[in-house]
């Protein structure tokens, strides 16, 4: 070894380094979950959690969204989720995690089309969702072959889900 190995000089500025690099990383993990915890709250979180389509008007831009919904032929047999997310456990919440962050970025940052636009993927999201629902009504209509792909339904059926006043 060498002398500073000996006396220990190196071993304890390598330890003291390492401390004040945990301290640091601790107050930074600290401010993250922190700031996750505040914004989950402030955004009302918990409550994209549930089937309530009151929580749909947690952000202003889907208030004539909800309106809609309320003046459609589904409003007493369908609530959001179920014509918004997939039926299966995962897929549910694959998508409910997805469109919460994007969501959220979109409306923290202002950039969203108002009125809000359905993506693509949700619109196969959504489309999969009435044909879950309606496959009884629907089947003479649907593709055989599924790379022939088929019309969507709300192309024809717009009013369903959110009535035009």
């Amino acid at each position: 070894m060498n002398a500073i190995g000996q006396n220990g000089t190196t071993d304890r500025w390598v330890s003291t380094r390492f401390k004040k690099i945990k301290i640091i990383m601790a107050i930074c993990a600290g401010a993250f979950i922190g700031l996750g915890v505040y914004t989950f709250g402030y955004g009302k979180g918990a409550s994209y959690l549930s089937n309530n389509p009151l929580t749909c008007v947690n952000c202003h831009v889907m208030q004539d969204h909800l309106d809609a919904w309320q003046h459609s032929s589904h409003h007493h047999v369908a609530v959001c989720n179920d014509c918004h997310l997939p039926h299966n456990f995962i897929g549910k919440w694959m998508t409910k995690a997805d469109n919460g962050f994007f969501h959220s970025l979109a409306f923290t940052l202002g950039d969203y089309k108002n009125p809000i636009q359905i993506k693509p993927r949700n619109r196969r999201v959504t489309q999969c969702t009435c044909v879950s629902c309606h496959k009884d009504f629907v089947h003479a209509l649907l593709p055989i072959d599924e790379s022939q792909g088929m019309q969507n339904c709300v192309h024809c059926h717009a009013d369903v889900g959110h009535a035009h006043r």
